[in-house]
């Protein structure tokens, strides 16, 4: 039930718009591959409908077409509470599909009888929502790889005669293989995973699987090892070594690993492995030589500019430098990109009260109260000059940042217009309320614009407005300075000029009418009123 209400809820807020959003992702058919069904509920072909979409997506890839892969859709059926190995109707599927930015979603189902493995696979077009061909395959269930590569060529329409070069292994290791993958408990994982590599010791994915078991149940000592056991001659090497150096991070064995993504990075620069040394020189005494972690922060910045977390690193590391300035600039842009984000408004907040500016650090660490209660006393102890804020810096435990579109960023980006479009909607009743001057609901109105975009300068704007007319103006000088903040302008600063003058603060009020001067030199309404100033 928690999955239905979750799922209606989820459609509801992306709907059309975040379908069309999703189109930003690479180019080309994007493919969805659902496990396949198992409609005998044979428990001895438990294992193959897993197993059809991981082939058929890794030669769907092979074939040059984006398909998602195993963990990709794990990642996403989590996110979103759908079950794992639980059938879904095609209208869920297709739910699914266009939530994450594909355009199209493969389903299937198998069935064995008399020794003969048949495997029928449907193509739905997400745009059309209508089915763009049906492919059946069958073969011994020895075959199970060629009938998946069979199906693959034909949903991804290559010439006729073409195979998938891939390279298999025993279907006995791969079983044992998927089945490890499959299983409820760890010690069954490990279990299989390593009957897999007993009948196949060069089958390296068994080794990756064992490291991410290991890991998530905190042996990770035993997954160390796992990772270092994959040889340099194997496809899956580079992959082994940046868990290995995960792990050897997660052992404080920071040494090591600094030099496993050293030596990783000057082969092939890579966002995260930028961004994971500069974890690293967070966490040890930094040496000149090493060099510091904003420089590795900012080579991921420019490596990967979409992601929010290599700008709050950045903003971050700057801020326990006490570089304040600097801190102040890229969590901006960190909460630009992540509006939602608490710790980075937290650790902005301390930035800006360090150099004085209270009003924007007040309305800072609302936010991140709002967004996280928890980050409260942290705030606080910070600014006592505690480590309330240490130790926020964030790894990454993928290397390569998935071509297609997240889930994450799609949900993120339809619930970002929702807000701004209510936003909107509550700033112009705000407006209207206050031309009226209906003061009291104009600040209820106002309040509502500014919870759902904290960053509204008119919404700002306008309560210092009334601020400045009902009531002390220090209330009002705090609100003109956090609309300079979100955006500056020449109207913010003359208002800030006007606050200053009624509190009897003639030097600031003739600074900022200068400042408005020069924003808008044609403005008669700033000339006129820093006329007022002089003597």
């Amino acid at each position: 039930m928690r999955f239905w209400i979750l799922l209606s809820c989820l459609f509801t807020l992306t709907g059309p718009r975040a379908i069309a959003a999703a189109q930003t992702a690479p180019d080309g058919p994007r493919f969805l591959v659902i496990p396949f069904e198992n409609p005998s509920h044979d428990v001895k072909l438990s294992w193959i409908g897993e197993a059809s979409a991981i082939l058929l997506s890794d030669d769907l890839n092979i074939a040059g077409q984006h398909a998602y892969t195993r963990e990709e859709r794990l990642s996403t059926f989590e996110q979103l509470q759908v079950p794992l190995f639980s059938p879904l109707s095609h209208a869920t599927v297709i739910r699914l599909g266009r939530l994450v930015g594909a355009t199209h979603v493969v389903i299937g189902s198998i069935s064995l009888n008399a020794g003969q493995l048949s495997v029928r696979a449907q193509n739905i077009r997400l745009d059309t929502g209508r089915l763009e061909n049906e492919v059946t395959e069958s073969g011994s269930l020895d075959d199970l790889f060629g009938v998946c590569d069979r199906i693959a060529s034909r949903i991804a329409s290559l010439p006729q005669g073409r195979v998938l070069a891939t390279r298999r292994v025993a279907l006995q290791v791969f079983e044992n293989y998927v089945k490890g993958l499959m299983a409820a408990t760890p010690a069954n994982k490990i279990a299989f995973l390593q009957t897999a590599l007993k009948l196949d010791a060069t089958f390296d994915p068994a080794r990756l699987a064992l490291w991410s078991v290991n890991e998530d149940n905190g042996n990770t000592q035993g997954a160390l090892i796992a990772a270092t056991a994959v040889p340099e001659s194997s496809p899956y090497y580079v992959r082994a070594r940046f868990d290995a150096g995960l792990s050897l991070i997660h052992l404080r064995r920071l040494d090591e690993a600094f030099a496993t993504f050293k030596t990783m990075a000057d082969r092939a620069p890579k966002a995260a492995l930028m961004n994971n040394l500069g974890v690293i020189q967070m966490r040890r005494v930094a040496t000149p030589q090493a060099g510091k972690s904003t420089f590795y922060f900012s080579q991921a910045v420019k490596l990967e500019p979409d992601d929010p977390d290599y700008y709050f690193n950045l903003g971050y590391a700057y801020w326990i430098e006490r570089d304040n300035q600097g801190a102040i600039y890229w969590l901006r842009e960190a909460v630009r990109r992540r509006p939602a984000d608490g710790q980075a408004h937290a650790v902005l907040s301390a930035a800006l009260q360090a150099v004085g500016a209270g009003a924007e650090s007040n309305r800072e660490r609302e936010l991140a109260v709002q967004l996280s209660s928890r980050l409260a006393d942290s705030i606080g102890r910070s600014a006592a000059g505690d480590i309330g804020l240490r130790g926020l810096e964030r790894l990454k435990t993928v290397l390569e940042a998935s071509p297609l579109r997240r889930v994450e960023t799609a949900i993120a980006e339809s619930g970002q217009r929702d807000q701004r479009e209510l936003a909107v909607f509550h700033l112009e009743r705000g407006r209207r309320l206050y031309d009226q001057a209906n003061d009291s609901e104009a600040i209820v109105e106002l309040r509502r614009a500014l919870y759902l975009s904290p960053y509204e300068a008119e919404a700002h704007l306008l309560l210092g407005r009334i601020y400045l007319r009902t009531g002390p103006p220090q209330a009002a000088i705090d609100a003109f300075k956090i609309a300079l903040w979100s955006s500056e302008s020449a109207a913010a600063h003359l208002a800030l000029a006007q606050a200053y003058a009624q509190a009897n603060n003639k030097a600031a009020a003739r600074s900022e009418a200068e400042r408005a001067l020069d924003l808008s030199p044609t403005s008669a309404e700033a000339r006129s009123f820093l006329d007022s100033l002089r003597p």
